[in-house]
């Protein structure tokens, strides 16, 4: 999705994604009509969303904040071994590598990202919308999020880039 700063990108993902309504027309999702009112309505419909500025509690380890809103729990205790092996194996598959036990404060921004990324998929994403993901990153995180990209795409997932540069959706289109 490509268009000048300021020619609502974002806005219109931010609609798909739950965190504005829409003030006419529909959503559809796999030629059905869906409503989504909240980000959770998006989560549902297996629609994720890493935006530009990054929704991390700084000092909550990534694996707490991949877990955020939706701890695994079984008769009311927290399940964090199970959710552990699922965030490391989802990382894994992804090539998402970071620490589950390290700070988010401590942490890249590129390494920020790929929590963010994990978080999408943690939750079930098939679509991922990712919001400006190369603006601030140095060449060599850009070129390992276009890997990720690629390996997300080669697993069936959908990937809506959104930026204000050409060359940047011409690399990830390449």
């Amino acid at each position: 999705l490509l268009g000048e700063n300021g020619a609502g990108k974002s806005t219109l993902m931010s609609v798909l994604f739950g965190l504005y309504q829409p003030e006419s027309g529909v959503i559809k999702k796999n030629g059905e009509v869906v409503k989504i009112d909240n980000p959770n309505d998006a989560n549902d419909l297996n629609i994720g969303m890493v935006h530009q500025h990054f929704k991390l509690v700084e000092c909550f380890t990534v694996l707490d904040n991949i877990i955020l809103g939706v701890e695994p729990n079984k008769m009311g205790f927290l399940q964090k071994k199970q959710a552990r092996e699922k965030v490391i194996a989802l990382s894994e598959k992804y090539g998402l590598h970071v620490d589950p036990r390290a700070k988010i404060w401590q942490l890249s921004v590129g390494e920020q990202q790929r929590v963010e990324i994990l978080k999408t998929l943690y939750r079930g994403a098939n679509v991922l919308i990712l919001d400006e993901p190369t603006a601030g990153r140095a060449p060599q995180e850009i070129d390992e999020l276009i890997g990720t990209m690629r390996a997300l795409v080669a697993q069936g997932k959908s990937i809506i880039f959104i930026s204000h540069k050409l060359h940047e959706v011409t690399a990830v289109a390449d």
